[in-house]
């Protein structure tokens, strides 16, 4: 097959109406809106969740809780994971992600804690907690904020 040989799929595409183009388009005068009323003026309609008066589900529904605009999340990996690591490497978000630890980045990764870190590595990254960074240092590695 070459480019110009390319066709669309028989059906996948039809001419758009013209809508009040005249009584021989089929469409034509009240252009497919019917006569009078709300939804054949201009600007005719009701808004998006509208129920005719009916109290709104949006509105039934009772809220709950609360959403922080400025939450800050972090990919997480713990410092047990890091042994898969060759010792010396220096590990960074980009190499997590390639390795598969991380999945999406965030707005960084974070290392944690929990297992044991049995190689000594340069770690990078956006946060550490405390229990992460002694057992970085405590395998006679380095624990660098980026």
């Amino acid at each position: 097959m070459k480019l110009h040989e390319l066709q669309t799929t028989e059906g996948s595409r039809s001419n758009h109406y013209r809508k009040g183009r005249g009584i021989g388009s089929g469409n034509g005068k009240t252009a497919g809106k019917g006569h009078k009323g709300q939804n054949a003026r201009s600007g005719g309609g009701v808004a998006l969740g509208f129920e005719g008066g009916q109290m709104p589900l949006w509105r039934r529904l009772p809220k709950r809780g609360f959403k922080n605009v400025n939450r800050v999340q972090y990919a997480v990996v713990n410092v047990g994971d890091l042994n898969k690591f060759d010792e010396g490497t220096v590990v960074t978000p980009a190499l997590l992600k390639e390795v598969g630890l991380v999945g999406k980045e965030y707005h960084g990764v974070k290392v944690l804690g929990n297992g044991k870190l049995e190689k000594k590595l340069t770690v990078q990254a956006n946060k550490f907690s405390k229990s992460a960074e002694e057992a970085i240092q405590n395998a006679g590695g380095s624990a660098e904020v980026i």
